[in-house]
């Protein structure tokens, strides 16, 4: 029920809320969050742990992608400018330069590089069926 002031000659409804049981709800609230907050552990994520392959590569061919998203590929030999478009066919190409060894694709990007161009290369060379794929990274000091 509003409530009613008299001032004056009629009475007159006040229509703003009452703020009270809001205020002390919020207020409730807050100690349940207060003393909870305390108990509640930091959550830890446990990363997956590498082992070693079975067989080290014998050749490893290199993907560099330079600041400027162009693509060199690196085998034995010296590097060699390539499109993404002809990447998969340029790592087949190395591959079947040695037969016998096992190979391994390994992609080296600058880190001013876009995230979504070193996927775009991974993914071209997953969909051209090459199985070991990493990623070059260096280690903090």
């Amino acid at each position: 029920m509003p409530a009613v002031s008299s001032r004056g000659r009629g009475r007159r409804t006040i229509s703003e809320p009452n703020m009270v049981p809001f205020i002390d709800v919020m207020l409730v609230l807050l100690i349940i969050f207060m003393v909870t907050a305390p108990l509640i552990s930091p959550s830890v994520v446990d990363l997956p742990s590498v082992g070693s392959a079975a067989k080290q590569a014998d050749v490893v061919i290199q993907i560099i992608v330079g600041k400027d998203n162009t693509l060199e590929i690196k085998g034995q030999g010296a590097a060699s400018a390539v499109t993404l478009e002809n990447l998969a066919g340029a790592v087949h190409k190395a591959q079947a330069a040695h037969p016998t060894n096992t190979s391994a694709v390994v992609i080296s990007a600058d880190k001013s590089v876009q995230y979504e161009r070193v996927v775009k290369v991974m993914d071209t060379l997953q969909r051209a069926g090459i199985a070991r794929i990493g990623l070059s990274v260096q280690l903090a000091p």
